[in-house]
């Protein structure tokens, strides 16, 4: 194959999982509904996926997705489940078998024995095929049919599992949804990470101690602004009235420009220099909205406030990419 053979067949590839997962669309009807609500109504029980092959490895991002979307949820693997793994399920609790055929003996096997096993269980089966035993079997079906696998032998699970992973996606999501899962509870399962740290570090946690931060009087000489933000280390300092209000902000872009001026600096002080009606941001915000500001305004710290505009610190861009926020 030739380079244009080789792009042309990739992008018929994702051309046909593509137009799989529209097809979907049509198969998101009553039951669909009906098992969302099922779940959703089950106070007691959990949800448990199932599966062989590759669909085992979906139902595992499944899982992953359920439980980090306020759906609590365990994988059980279908060949696993006759050697043990079956103890995992508990009354009422929702299984969702997953498979292409809904025929394989391991799905065979496995449905009678969860119906034994306790009560006010609901399977739901997350099926290609609507003639197939696990259909049949099933007290509600998610129709996952593809026309073909993008394998051009028709054979390797391809369109059939991203269907299956689309299924398992749109149905997290619902839940999401219904249950008002909102992003604080998010932050609360994603402690780590950059993903994490976007919803729950704030700027008060970046600050250093009130003795740390940068300031000066409004009517402070010149050389004191320049000891300050030397000392500091931020590259900028805040600049307060005589009650300790703020009321501006003096960067070292700011001194460099009064320099290159050549004016005689000894009689200046930091009202004379200063920025006024800097942009400043509340302690309490999210680090992730002052990073956006800093974007959005092209600058690299912002003057930290109370909720009563009392002056209480500098953010520097560099202390959000330290903490790894973004």
């Amino acid at each position: 194959m030739n380079k244009q053979q080789i792009k042309e067949f990739a992008r018929g590839v994702i051309s046909t999982e593509a137009e799989a997962v529209a097809r979907l669309v049509d198969f998101v009807d009553d039951s669909f509904a009906d098992i969302a609500s099922s779940i959703i109504s089950s106070e007691r029980g959990r949800i448990i996926v199932t599966g062989i092959g590759k669909s085992a490895i979906i139902g595992m991002k499944i899982v992953a997705t359920l439980n980090s979307t306020g759906s609590p949820a365990v994988f059980m693997h279908a060949a696993d489940a006759i050697h043990g793994d079956l103890g995992v399920i508990q009354n009422y609790d929702t299984i969702i078998c997953i498979s292409k055929s809904g025929n394989t003996p391991e799905i065979k096997g496995l449905i009678p024995l969860i119906r034994s096993l306790g009560r006010g269980n609901v399977i739901i089966g997350m099926v290609g095929s609507q003639d197939s035993f696990l259909a049949s079997a099933s007290d509600y079906v998610i129709n996952t049919h593809v026309t073909k696998e993008a394998c051009p032998n028709n054979l390797a699970p391809t369109s059939s599992t991203t269907a299956q992973l689309v299924m398992g996606d749109a149905l997290a999501m619902t839940l999401l949804k219904m249950r008002g899962f909102s992003a604080a509870d998010f932050a609360k399962v994603h402690p780590g990470g950059a993903l994490g740290k976007r919803l729950y570090v704030r700027v008060e946690d970046l600050l250093a101690s009130h003795a740390e931060a940068p300031c000066v009087a409004h009517d402070a000489p010149i050389d004191d602004v320049i000891i300050e933000i030397s000392s500091k280390m931020v590259g900028a300092t805040a600049v307060v009235d005589a009650s300790g209000r703020l009321v501006g902000v003096i960067t070292d872009g700011d001194l460099r420009r009064m320099l290159q001026r050549k004016v005689d600096i000894s009689r200046l002080t930091a009202s004379d220099i200063m920025t006024r009606s800097p942009k400043t941001v509340a302690r309490g915000e999210l680090a992730v909205k002052a990073f956006a500001i800093m974007e959005e305004k092209k600058i690299t710290q912002l003057l930290v406030i109370d909720d009563n505009g009392s002056y209480c610190g500098i953010v520097h861009i560099h202390d959000i990419l330290r903490e790894g926020v973004v």
